[in-house]
């Protein structure tokens, strides 16, 4: 078979067989295959799509190309949950202990920061010592000791996913959405997982920008649930303004200690119970709704939730009594409204982007993430403002980078008198 026979097949909007794609995953895998005709085909996905052989062809490849946990035969449920990407978004490490605490064994396999929205591991390795990177079989045991880890994707998971996940954020096709379900399934059914909660973010801040997108890949996702036997649910979340009032790196660890104690923002505690009432549904521990707040409600009010936090933490080697001292910022600054009026409009993107210029992403592969970096928000859109009234609270260890971080946020409100 010959790469650019394969690859000019899909630019001009033909389906691949099994076979040429089957081929073009392993030889890539080999490094038969180079980076620069792999992110060719993923330009030409990004443009021309997939049909759906070609996703689940593309699925399988991805599980068969590492190896798939196998948790011991019991009763106890066991179930992820997936976000497709925003700002503040730390549900993950609240769902993991609190799911834990109800007795569903939840053993996440989580991302670093795409593009302008922040990785979940990324936030985690603010805590010293933390691993984030163990065995499987120390990952297995973890999950079933106290009933949630949250690890980096292992080379032994989808490897194959793993390499065209860093590939898609240095090509700009992050945004596809067969590739966005490819990536997500292939992993979550590797984990030997019985059931997923997805939160599909849909906004200006979201790589899914539209409802109509949003449907595309939830049908898309639950097609591929489906045919492994996965349960299934969905969720979709607004990502027109960041979630919860920080983003950042340790202040996001921070803000979930807090909710775990019962101090969580309204809007980011509201979606941590809508992903996790749907799993107490699923693994027949609440029958509706009502009775998922009450189970989930309990947790947090009993310090459950924060104490399988913190065994959770503990397991993976990571330091709290360190954690708060290591994430004090050097310099911080106050961004102020210039008039009166209701906000409007957050440009929730251009914020995201603003958090990798203050050191909470890449730019480039090797850069060093400041774990101090990140933003506080005083207000929401719908919020009153008056002329000089604090809007954001910017803060890291680099003076330059909060100066030219300052200048980006300027402009992204709008305000309506």
């Amino acid at each position: 078979m010959i790469p650019s026979d394969i690859i000019a097949k899909k630019r001009n909007g033909y389906e691949l067989s099994s076979n040429d794609l089957s081929w073009f995953i392993k030889k890539y895998l080999e490094e038969y295959i180079s980076e620069a005709q792999m992110s060719a085909l993923l330009m030409a996905i990004y443009f021309n799509g997939m049909t759906e052989k070609e996703l689940v062809t593309l699925v399988r490849e991805m599980i068969n190309s590492g190896q798939v946990i196998n948790f011991k035969k019991s009763s106890i449920y066991i179930a992820d949950k997936h976000s497709t990407g925003g700002v503040g978004d730390k549900t993950s490490i609240l769902l993991a202990p609190i799911m834990a605490a109800a007795g569903i064994r939840i053993p996440m396999i989580a991302g670093r920061s795409l593009e302008y929205t922040g990785g979940t591991i990324d936030k985690l390795e603010a805590i010293p010592g933390i691993n984030v990177t163990p065995s499987l079989n120390k990952f297995k045991s973890w999950v079933e000791n106290i009933g949630c880890a949250i690890i980096s994707q292992s080379k032994d998971i989808c490897p194959a996913d793993n390499k065209i996940y860093a590939l898609r954020n240095q090509t700009a096709t992050v945004p596809s959405i067969p590739i966005i379900c490819s990536s997500i399934m292939s992993k979550k059914i590797a984990e030997g997982i019985m059931g997923l909660v997805m939160d599909i973010k849909v906004g200006n801040g979201a790589f899914i920008k539209t409802k109509n997108d949003a449907f595309k890949l939830s049908h898309l996702l639950e097609k591929v649930a489906i045919s492994y036997g996965l349960k299934i649910d969905i969720v979709y979340s607004d990502m027109n303004q960041p979630l919860g009032r920080y983003a950042g790196l340790g202040c996001e660890i921070k803000e979930a200690i807090d909710c775990l104690k019962g101090n969580g923002s309204r809007d980011l505690m509201d979606n941590t119970f809508e992903l996790c009432s749907c799993l107490l549904i699923q693994a027949g521990k609440a029958k509706d709704k009502q009775e998922s707040k009450e189970i989930f409600d309990k947790i947090i009010e009993t310090g459950k939730a924060f104490e399988f936090f913190q065994k959770m933490i503990f397991n993976q080697n990571g330091c709290l009594k360190q954690f708060e001292k290591n994430i004090i910022p050097k310099f911080e600054k106050i961004i102020r409204s210039h008039k009166d009026g209701t906000i409007i409009f957050m440009d929730t993107e251009k914020i995201g982007w603003s958090l990798i210029e203050l050191g909470c992403g890449n730019k480039k592969k090797l850069d060093k993430l400041d774990n101090t970096a990140g933003i506080e928000f005083f207000v929401k859109p719908g919020d009153i403002i008056k002329k000089g009234s604090p809007i954001y609270r910017v803060f890291n260890t680099n003076s330059k980078k909060l100066d030219s971080t300052s200048e980006l946020l300027l402009d992204t409100i709008r305000v309506n008198k």
